[in-house]
C-alpha cells in the first residue's frame, strides 16, 4: 500500500509544476501583450491616425481609436459587437461613475499613459473600471485589480487614508456601496478610532476627531453607531459630535449680542435645508446619556434647530436633555435660544417658557415624592434657576417688543418659594418700567404685581420708595414695610410674629391707607369743581338781594323780647349795650 502511494504521487507533482508552468506562460504572455498594447498606442499618437469613434461623457467628447478601448473594455466590446450599425462611430457613456475627468484617466489607463492612482482618485476609478468592466478576464494587471491593490494596501491601511477615501466615495453613491467598498472604509476607521481612544498613539490625544469632520453626515453618523457598537466610551462620542457640529456648524455660532464668525446669516433656501438635516442628524446621534454634554452646546444646538426651523420632534429632544441640565445653565444660554440671527429682537420666547416649566415639573414631582411643599421649601437648584431667570427677565427687559404678558408670564413659572429676595427681579421690573416709559398706572400695577414687597432687601426698599416709576400701592408697601421693621425691632428678639399673620395684616392696613388716599383725592376734586364755579358765576350771582320780607324780619327780630334766652323783660337792653353773663365762681370749702 505504501509503494502504490509513493507511486501514485508522482504524476500529481509533475501535473502541479506544468500547472504552475503554465500559469507563468500565461503571465510571460499578457505581459507580453501589455507592452505590445503600450507601444502600439505609443505608435498611433505618434502617427497621428486619426479616430474611428467618439465617446461622450456628458457635455465633453473624446475621439478614440476602438481598437485600444475593446483591448481593456469588455462593456465598449459589447457595445462594438451589438450594434446594429455597420461601423459604430459614437458611444454616450454619460452615465459613468465620476464624470468626464474619471474616464480621461480611464482612456490613459487604457492608451498606457502612466499617471498616479492616488487614495483620492482610486474609489472613483474603480467605480469606472467596474461600469466599463475593465476587469483582469479582459486583460491581465488591468484597472480594477490596480485601484483595489492600491485600497487594500494603501488606504485602508490607515484611519487618514481609510477617512479619504471613504470622502471619496461620496461622489460615486450609489455604486460604491455595491462594491462594498463604504462598509470597509467605515469598519477599517471605527477600529482605529477606538484603538486610539483607549491607546492614543500621538497627541494630541484626541486629533482623530478633527479628522472625522471631513464627513458628510451619513458617513459620520455610520462611523459613530459602529463605534458605539464597539464599545467606544460616550465621552469619546459625544467630543466627535461636537467637534463635528462646530466644525459643520460654523456659520451659525453667535452670541445673543450678534457677534460671532459668521459676516451674515445663511438665507439660501436649498443651504438652509441642508443645514437642517445636518442639525436632525446630529439630534438623532446624541447617546442616551442626558449628562453626556454641555448645557452650552445643547442650547446652541436648539438655536440651530429653531432658525433652521426643524421638527418639532428635534426641538422637543433637545429641549428635554435641557430640562435635565437646567441647574447648569447660565443667563447667556438662556439668552442664544431667545434672540434673532443678527441679535437686533426677540425671536423666540416659546422655548425657554417650555424649558423653565419642564424643569418646574419635574422639581414638583421629586418634591411631591419627597413629601415636601414646594411653596415653601426649594432645593438648591430650584432657587438657582430662579435667580437666573430673574436675571435673564433683567436682560430682555429693555426690548420694547416684549409686551407685559410675556413677561409676566415667564416670572410667574417659577415658584414664589424658589426665590429669598425679590431683589433680582425689582431690577428686571425697574428696568421694564423704564424701557417702556408710556405704561399707564393699571399696565404698571400689573408689571409690578409679580413682586412682592416684603422679600425686598432694605437697599432695595430704599430705593423703591423713592422709585417715581412704580406705583403707589408698590411704594406703600414698602413704606409700611420699613415702618413694621422699625417698630418690632425692639421686641424681636422676645417676640416673633407669623409670617403669614404679617403679611394679611399689612395688606388690609395697606388697603385702609389707599381708601384713605381716594377719598382725599375726591375731596380735592370737590374743591376744584366748587372754586370753578365761583370763578364762573362771581361772587354777586351767588348772594341773594335783600326783599321786603327779609328786611322786615330782620327789623322784628331785633324787637324779639326772647333773643338772650330770658322770658324777664326787665333784662331787654339795647342792641347797642353789652350784655355781661354772670361770672362764674368757685366755691371752696373754706
Amino acid at each position: 500500500m505504501l509503494s502504490q502511494v509513493k507511486g501514485s504521487s508522482l504524476p500529481l507533482s509533475s501535473c502541479k509544476l506544468e500547472a504552475d508552468r503554465a500559469m507563468a506562460t500565461s503571465k510571460v504572455n499578457s505581459s507580453r501583450i501589455s507592452l505590445d498594447m503600450e507601444r502600439i498606442a505609443e505608435w498611433i499618437l505618434s502617427q497621428g491616425i486619426p479616430s474611428d469613434v467618439v465617446v461622450k461623457v456628458g457635455e465633453a467628447s473624446f475621439p478614440l481609436h476602438k481598437f485600444m478601448l475593446v483591448a481593456k473594455c469588455n462593456y465598449i466590446r459589447k457595445l462594438v459587437m451589438e450594434s446594429r450599425e455597420r461601423d459604430l462611430t459614437r458611444i454616450d457613456l454619460s452615465n459613468i461613475p465620476g464624470g468626464a475627468a474619471i474616464f480621461k484617466k480611464a482612456v490613459e489607463f487604457c492608451y498606457g499613459v502612466n499617471f498616479e492612482i492616488t487614495v483620492q482618485n482610486a474609489v472613483p476609478l474603480r467605480c469606472a473600471a467596474e461600469y466599463l468592466q475593465m476587469t483582469d478576464h479582459s486583460c491581465e494587471e488591468n484597472l480594477v485589480g490596480r485601484t483595489e491593490d492600491l485600497l487594500s494596501h494603501v488606504g485602508l491601511s490607515s484611519l487618514s487614508g481609510s477617512l479619504k477615501v471613504l470622502k471619496s466615495c461620496e461622489d460615486v453613491l450609489p455604486l460604491a456601496e455595491e462594491l462594498k467598498i463604504v462598509d470597509r472604509c467605515i469598519d477599517v476607521a471605527s477600529l482605529k478610532v477606538c484603538k486610539e481612544v483607549d491607546f492614543p498613539s500621538r497627541a494630541p490625544k484626541n486629533w482623530w476627531m478633527e479628522e472625522l469632520t471631513i464627513l458628510d453626515a451619513t458617513f459620520f453618523g455610520r462611523i459613530i453607531r459602529a463605534m458605539r457598537d464597539r464599545g467606544a466610551k460616550t465621552a469619546a462620542l459625544a467630543g466627535a459630535i461636537m467637534k463635528y457640529t462646530e466644525r459643520n456648524l460654523r456659520d451659525l455660532v453667535r452670541d445673543h449680542s450678534g457677534n460671532g464668525n459668521g459676516s451674515s446669516a445663511p438665507t439660501d433656501p436649498n443651504l438652509m435645508t441642508g443645514q437642517g438635516e445636518l442639525v436632525k442628524s446630529i439630534v438623532e446621534l446624541l447617546p442616551p446619556e442626558k449628562a453626556a454634554f454641555p448645557i452650552n452646546f445643547l442650547c446652541c444646538l436648539l438655536r440651530y434647530a429653531i432658525y433652521l426651523n426643524s421638527s418639532i420632534g428635534c426641538k422637543k429632544e433637545l429641549e428635554k436633555r435641557i430640562v435635565a441640565l437646567l441647574q447648569q445653565v447660565t443667563v447667556d444660554d438662556l439668552l442664544v435660544l431667545s434672540f434673532t440671527y443678527d441679535g437686533e429682537r426677540l425671536f423666540d420666547l416659546e422655548s425657554v417658557r417650555r424649558i423653565i416649566t419642564g424643569f418646574v415639573e419635574k422639581q414638583k414631582s421629586l418634591a411631591i415624592f419627597n413629601a415636601i411643599d414646594l411653596t415653601e421649601v426649594c432645593s438648591s437648584y430650584m432657587q438657582r434657576v430662579a435667580k437666573i431667570v430673574d436675571m435673564y427677565l433683567g436682560e430682555i427687559a429693555i426690548y420694547s417688543d416684549l409686551d407685559i404678558s410675556k413677561f409676566n408670564g415667564i416670572a410667574n413659572l417659577v415658584p414664589k418659594g424658589a426665590r429669598k429676595v425679590d431683589d433680582d427681579l425689582y431690577r428686571a421690573v425697574d428696568i421694564y418700567l423704564k424701557a417702556h416709559p408710556n405704561l399707564d398706572e393699571l399696565e404698571r400695577e400689573k408689571v409690578c404685581s409679580v413682586l412682592d414687597p416684603l422679600k425686598l432687601s432694605g437697599e432695595a426698599r430704599l430705593h423703591a420708595s423713592q422709585n417715581k416709576r412704580l406705583p403707589v400701592q408698590i411704594v406703600l408697601h414698602a413704606l409700611y414695610y420699613d415702618q413694621l421693621k422699625l417698630r418690632s425691632a425692639p421686641s424681636e428678639s422676645h417676640n416673633k410674629q407669623d409670617s403669614a399673620t404679617t403679611r394679611s395684616q399689612v395688606l388690609a392696613d395697606v388697603s385702609l391707607v389707599r381708601e384713605n388716599e381716594e377719598l382725599r383725592s375726591e375731596l380735592t376734586m370737590m374743591k376744584m369743581y366748587i372754586s370753578d364755579l365761583q370763578k364762573r358765576h362771581g361772587a354777586k350771582s351767588l348772594q341773594r338781594r335783600p326783599t321786603f320780607f327779609s328786611s322786615m324780619s330782620k327789623t322784628l327780630g331785633k324787637l324779639n323780647p326772647f333773643r338772650h334766652g330770658s322770658k324777664d323783660t326787665s333784662n331787654m337792653v339795647d342792641d347797642s349795650e353789652e350784655v355781661k353773663k354772670p361770672r362764674r365762681r368757685r366755691f371752696s370749702i373754706s
